[in-house]
């Protein structure tokens, strides 16, 4: 048993970030979009040696040549979301990428493109520049110049991760390459140049040693063909939001973890100030403390249809309560013996969200080593299920189970993915045990006559309204923790319907052409994104919408094939 799990804290710290600047500069090609990259000299921090976009700390006196551009800083700072300043990003980007790159965003105060010449002939001013012995305002004075601000375009928006020893709260702005004027990198802090397409960046991200921002902002430069359809995108009315990485630790290192990915909810409440020990992948038979409540427990079945393993959670009840353990997972010895030495004190009771094998055949090995009460229900049909599984007590929907003076579980009776299907929701913790009716990255399978479409979604629906308004966090039976539930159930029942849909169109056309459909045909039509060798899996999910057509009077099936009715 082991009681030295760290448990999470709350943030009472962190370090300011430096106001930055970075502008990506594209142009067409014969083979679609390029973008400028330079190679950063090492200067012993984790961006050197990257291939990064031209950019900066905002100047205190990039402030002071506003006057230098036809912009205004209200309008700007009302895009970027500021009270003010905003044109003071937008400078000193335009300031980097001349310093760093030799390419000069501005014009002829009577407002011509300057001259390959006249761009050759401004070089000199770099260094001055850089060091501050001269400013951008002398520039545009001297050589009677004004800054094509306008040229540029609000892109996107990163914070750098807490934890780091420098951070900066950078704006990205993206521009077409000037004409007449070439690339030459400074051979100081930029050490080298290349203009890459963004695939071509991407395919080569580990070798470039390419930031999570530069790889996340070439993503979206790829979206686009031509330089003019992104400027157009651009340039559209649109929330740019701010990016907050977060640090992680796993089986490659210190990774910070964005938005979107799997691990970065959890992150954020494991490691509020950013130390960097929370982990982004799940380790198998280690336990992970949750909160001072609940640990996590993997167990090594991985595979394409359980993610990373079975998770198995441990509550602590309080007082004398004792533990308990929500599904002990596969038939495996080792995963039984992990979740023994997890937990800090006695394991008194036992549930179980379902009986898939995945889930509840431990219990009776977990049962035997100690005792433990067994809570769950029994499936409707036998198939695919757990022929071990007893119960010493059959839950209903709604009750609900003191585990001690400081847990209560309240029992929601979730049919769907199985007939016996359960979540727990931990009152305290406003935490919902989700077993497989939530999973993390994939859909759940619906295998009749014991899974239930129309039963699966208005479980969702259910959850969404109670006790959807008091949860903060769902708790799968694979993946990492899940924030804002309802968002998550919300989302599922729209791609269900949305496949739904997706199949009463393909009847509509195959019926057609074909009079009564059969279900191979209608697979490759509504699963055509699904990867062929998990066809079989599909063609589960497939019927189980069928039955639910049928039974709503939308389709049936004649003995040849499906129709639709009416």
């Amino acid at each position: 048993m082991t009681d030295t799990l760290p448990v999470p804290t709350v943030s009472t710290t962190d370090r300011p970030p430096r106001a930055a600047s970075s502008l990506v500069v594209v142009r067409d090609s014969a083979a679609g979009i390029e973008t400028l990259l330079l190679l950063r000299t090492d200067r012993g921090d984790h961006n050197s040696g990257a291939w990064v976009f031209p950019g900066g700390v905002v100047d205190p006196l990039d402030r002071d040549w506003h006057r230098c551009t036809s912009l205004d800083d209200r309008s700007v700072s009302d895009r970027m979301n500021l009270e003010q300043g905003g044109l003071d990003y937008v400078i000193a980007s335009i300031r980097e990428c001349f310093e760093e790159a030799g390419v000069l965003y501005a014009e002829s105060r009577d407002g011509g493109s300057l001259s390959r010449d006249a761009s050759t002939s401004l070089q000199s001013w770099r260094g001055p520049l850089h060091r501050g012995e001269r400013t951008m305002g002398e520039l545009c004075a001297d050589h009677d110049l004004r800054l094509t601000a306008d040229r540029l375009a609000y892109f996107s928006h990163w914070l750098t991760p807490a934890g780091r020893p420098k951070r900066f709260d950078t704006r990205f702005f993206v521009a077409e390459m000037p004409a007449n004027q070439a690339v030459s990198h400074d051979g100081a802090e930029m050490i080298g140049h290349q203009w890459l397409r963004p695939s071509d960046a991407l395919a080569r991200a580990d070798s470039l040693r390419l930031m999570t921002p530069t790889r996340a902002l070439l993503k979206t430069l790829g979206d686009f063909g031509t330089v003019d359809a992104l400027m157009r995108w651009a340039r559209e009315p649109r929330e740019v939001t701010r990016i907050l990485p977060r640090l992680g630790r796993g089986k490659n290192g210190a990774q910070p973890v964005t938005p979107g990915e799997h691990a970065y909810a959890e992150i954020g409440r494991l490691d509020p100030e950013g130390r960097g020990h929370a982990s982004y992948d799940i380790q198998t038979d280690v336990p992970v403390r949750l909160s001072s409540r609940v640990i996590r427990v993997t167990a090594n079945n991985g595979s394409v249809m359980t993610g990373p393993g079975t998770n198995t959670y441990l509550i602590d009840g309080g007082g004398d309560g004792g533990w308990s353990v929500i599904d002990p997972g596969p038939l495996d010895a080792d995963h039984v013996r992990a979740i023994l030495a997890a937990a800090p004190g006695p394991i008194r009771s036992i549930f179980v969200t379902h009986t898939h094998v995945d889930h509840s055949p431990a219990t009776v090995m977990l049962k035997a080593a100690t005792g433990a009460l067994v809570h769950g229900r029994i499936a409707t049909y036998p198939d695919r299920q757990d022929a071990t599984f007893t119960t010493d007590r059959v839950l209903n929907d709604g009750e609900t189970i003191a585990l001690g003076p400081d847990a209560t579980l309240r029992v929601v009776h979730t049919p769907g993915h199985a007939s016996n299907h359960l979540c727990y929701l931990l009152e305290e913790e406003r935490t919902l045990f989700t077993g497989d009716h939530v999973m993390q990255g994939s859909t759940v399978v619906i295998n009749p006559p014991d899974g239930d479409m129309a039963a699966y979604i208005a479980s969702l629906r259910s959850l969404a309204k109670e006790p959807g308004a008091k949860l903060e966090w769902l708790a799968p039976g694979h993946g990492f923790l899940i924030e804002k539930p309802v968002d998550a159930f919300e989302r599922i029942v729209r791609h269900r319907l949305k496949r739904e849909t997706k199949l009463i169109d393909a009847l509509t056309e195959l019926i057609a052409t074909e009079g009564a459909v059969s279900e191979p045909s209608l697979l490759k039509r509504v699963y055509e994104d699904v990867p062929e060798r998990m066809h079989p899996v599909a063609m589960r999910s497939l019927l189980a919408h069928l039955f639910k057509l049928r039974d709503e009077g939308v389709v049936r099936n004649d003995g040849h094939g499906w129709l639709l009715i009416g």
